[in-house]
């Protein structure tokens, strides 16, 4: 196959944004497909054992099995990279596959990590059971004070883990602030960027170290496939994130791959939309629910921080009633947008976090997060917003609001 746009960026680098959503990473056989091939192989064949031999010392560039290589992988994998402003990327099977990849392939036992308290349950999972069941320590905090991040560091500090605007709190971590102050004492930061992907927000340029995604969000764009990534430097990815992967092997299909670099093409254009309709719909419940989280309103306390990292909003927001029976009683009445815990979606989607996706916390860990019995998560979608905002109407008169 001949790479079109490959790692050698003295004329790709040069490119805008959305181009590189669409050209990066291209890669093209002999027949010169427009549209990027589908390579459904899990092996490779070698003309001579010689090469076998070279592939597997090292010494030659050539694929081997594709749990360490695949072209169509590769494609999506040089693309996630020249977005985010990464040296390097390593996709993965999940969001979740890739937050734990990032994390395990770092820390043993011993180690200490600091992490946000607001984050995915999944994620808190991962801090609260299953990195002290290896014996690495974790600490949780405040992630919107810097102050909480240096007072927690220890002298085996090895990982900052946070998301920004985090899920479904709409939290906002200073990355400027706590990136800095990361590298300050030789710590490495992990950023989940999946609520904004490069589109809307790149950590890596206010000095984060690590940025993690679930590209089954906004990256897809259309609830099809599964998909994770992990992008940071080549000493990172190469020598550190891939032994551990290869050998464990949390791999992303080659179809998989290729339906997520088909929803980049598209990215910019949808989350144009998404953030339009969501700021929108916002507005329109401020004022007749208890409160409204979304981080663009002059009502949220770090509107302004936010807008200094984020290039748009999104299309994601919480708002809170009075308790889970009103919550629920919400989420029966609705008529268009649908019951359901995905984000990043094309369809509107609305969920009750204390129920679902962070069910497993408890009581105590979710007060400790901020998620209230009452509080409702919202994917705005690309649909006309005035039928979002009379289907919303309609769910909260029902519930007396």
């Amino acid at each position: 196959m001949k790479k079109t746009t490959g790692i050698d960026r003295s004329v790709t680098s040069q490119w805008r944004p959305q181009t590189k959503a669409v050209r990066a990473g291209t890669w093209r056989s002999e027949h010169g497909e427009t549209s990027e091939a589908m390579f459904l192989t899990s092996g490779y064949t070698y003309d001579k054992a010689g090469i076998a031999a070279a592939r597997f010392a090292g010494e030659d560039t050539g694929m081997t099995y594709s749990r360490l290589q695949n072209p169509t992988v590769a494609m999506l994998e040089e693309r996630i990279a020249m977005m985010e402003g990464a040296e390097a990327c390593r996709v993965q099977a999940s969001g979740m596959s890739a937050m734990t990849t990032a994390l395990l392939c770092q820390l043993s036992a011993g180690d200490h990590m600091v992490a946000a308290r607001a984050a995915f349950g999944s994620c808190r999972w991962l801090v609260d059971s299953l990195l002290p069941r290896f014996g690495i320590e974790t600490t949780v905090v405040d992630a919107r004070d810097n102050s909480a991040w240096e007072k927690a560091i220890r002298p085996n500090t090895k990982v900052f883990f946070f998301e920004t605007p985090a899920n479904p709190t709409m939290d906002i971590a200073d990355l400027t602030g706590i990136c800095t102050l990361a590298r300050a004492h030789g710590i490495r930061t992990v950023v989940d960027n999946a609520f904004c992907t490069p589109a809307l927000q790149r950590p890596m340029e206010f000095g984060a170290d690590v940025v993690a995604y679930s590209a089954t969000k906004l990256m897809d764009g259309q609830g099809r496939v599964l998909a994770g990534a992990v992008a940071g430097t080549e000493e990172f990815i190469n020598d550190v994130l891939l032994p551990f992967q290869r050998n464990t092997g949390p791999n992303l299909s080659p179809f998989n791959a290729w339906v997520v670099m088909k929803g980049l093409e598209t990215l910019s254009l949808r989350v144009e939309r998404h953030s339009n309709n969501c700021l929108k719909v916002a507005r329109s419940m401020e004022g007749r629910v208890k409160q409204v989280l979304h981080p663009f309103l002059d009502s949220h306390p770090q509107q302004a921080l936010a807008k200094r990292q984020m290039d748009n909003c999104g299309a994601i927001f919480s708002f809170v009633v009075d308790g889970r029976e009103q919550a629920h009683t919400i989420l029966d009445a609705l008529q268009l947008i649908d019951i359901s815990n995905n984000i990043g979606d094309a369809r509107s989607l609305m969920c009750h976090p204390a129920s679902t996706t962070h069910a497993n916390m408890g009581e105590e860990g979710r007060a400790e997060m901020g998620i209230s019995e009452g509080m409702l998560r919202i994917n705005v979608g690309l649909e006309d917003v005035d039928d979002l905002v009379e289907d919303l109407d309609h769910a909260l008169t029902v519930a007396g609001l």
